[in-house]
């Protein structure tokens, strides 16, 4: 690590279920929101969806975008451009050649909605009907093509594609090339819009979403004994990466280090997570090993924690096997049970979401949880947002896909 630059964060953008910007998604937290909403009724009475409501986007991309963005464009590129921007300005639009500029933007599904639209199209109206730009904008590395495009970001345009590991997974990439000093500048992170009726009757097939369709809000309860599936949403978070040097040259505003990552896989199951924990375990002690410091270091975990049984109860198994005995120390919230779960945009939102929490020193709440389930006996953020000690602090977050994919990150105060 020593022979690495640092890299630091500087610009933070995001459009949630709870907010159309990145400040407004951290009020929201901080307030106990939830982003669930009901399914569109023509959707409830054409398919007889079995699961009733979703965690769509508080804002429309009708409302910041223009037409003509709107109709070259899938959902899940257009909530990465507007994250993008956001987090461009907020990091006060730095100046960087576009050979030194990056975009690295995952994504788990990719341009569901227009192809799914456009075989309709097909199998109604014939070949000749089909949409011209149904290529590019199906295609999952869409979202990262079309910020390197606006951005003129020529250091690369990279899309990790690791289900729900996706976003942290491609902000892990971005900050690894800048360490390497292949850019100096990097607009990273991850972007979803799977809310479409194929998705959500895939997952509940699997028996993957909560079904509580007489209380969406309540439906995502990380940790709780009454858990039973965790809440779609959809979405985009993107922050923006630069080497120390390039940040404190311009005097830029810096919310964290992003200090380590880790990676591993599972090789156990295409779904399900190792219960041993053992694989998720070494992404976490990875991470904080690549930060130069070591478990009892870490004072905060925003945790996968998507309101599964199993889920849960293996993340809390690979808790206990990276962190040792200073796990009863560890802070632990799911910002999930508010978000919902965003897929391959989840581990890119919550990373969003520790820079404000490093930088703001608060840990918003876990909502829903009004009962613990008692084999999860470690310290939860869930009756009000908590402070983080004072003095310098890390903190880390944790994405886990399908197809075994762990990634952990480690952010540090500056």
């Amino acid at each position: 690590m020593s022979a690495h630059k640092r890299v630091v964060i500087t610009g933070l953008g995001a459009t949630t279920p709870v907010g159309g910007t990145a400040p407004e998604t951290w009020d929201a937290l901080l307030a106990g929101e939830s982003g669930a909403r009901p399914l569109p009724p023509e959707w409830l009475e054409r398919y007889e969806l079995p699961v009733t409501f979703a965690a769509s986007l508080k804002q429309d991309p009708s409302e910041v975008l223009p037409k003509v963005e709107i109709r070259r464009a899938d959902p899940f590129a257009q909530y990465a451009m507007i994250a993008s921007r956001e987090a461009w300005k907020d990091a006060g639009e730095p100046d960087v050649e576009p050979e030194r500029l990056l975009a690295a933007i995952g994504t788990g599904i990719g341009g569901v909605h227009t192809l799914l639209a456009q075989y309709d199209v097909l199998k109604e109206k014939g070949p000749r009907r089909v949409y011209p730009l149904t290529v590019p904008m199906l295609m999952p590395n869409a979202a990262s093509g079309n910020v390197s495009l606006e951005f003129k970001a020529r250091a690369g345009a990279h899309t990790a594609v690791s289900a729900c590991a996706s976003g942290a997974e491609s902000m892990g990439m971005a900050a690894n090339m800048i360490r390497e000093g292949r850019a100096d500048v990097a607009i990273a992170g991850g972007t979803e819009a799977a809310i479409h009726p194929l998705p959500i009757a895939g997952f509940a097939a699997a028996h993957a979403l909560s079904r509580r369709n007489d209380d969406p809000t309540g439906a995502s309860r990380p940790w709780a004994v009454d858990r039973d599936g965790f809440l779609l949403g959809e979405g985009a978070g993107v922050v923006i990466l630069e080497s120390y040097e390039h940040a404190t040259a311009r005097g830029a505003k810096i919310y964290a280090e992003f200090a380590g990552l880790g990676m591993s896989a599972d090789a156990y199951h295409i779904t399900a997570g190792d219960p041993e924990g053992a694989s998720q375990a070494r992404a976490m002690n990875e991470a904080i090993a690549e930060a130069g410091l070591q478990p009892s270091d870490i004072s905060h975990v925003n945790a996968h924690a998507t309101s599964t049984p199993i889920g849960d109860a293996a993340e809390i198994v690979s808790l206990k096997r990276a962190f040792g005995d200073h796990v009863e120390n560890v802070a632990l919230t799911g910002t999930k049970s508010m978000t919902g779960h965003l897929l391959g945009a989840a581990g890119a939102i919550e990373a969003v979401i520790l820079a404000q929490t490093v930088h703001q020193r608060m840990i918003p709440r876990t909502i829903n949880v009004q009962q613990v389930d008692p084999e999860i006996d470690l310290d939860l953020v869930i009756d009000d947002n908590r402070a983080l000690p004072e003095g310098d602090v890390a903190a880390m977050s944790n994405a886990f896909g399908f197809g075994g994919h762990n990634i952990a990150i480690v952010l540090k105060s500056v």
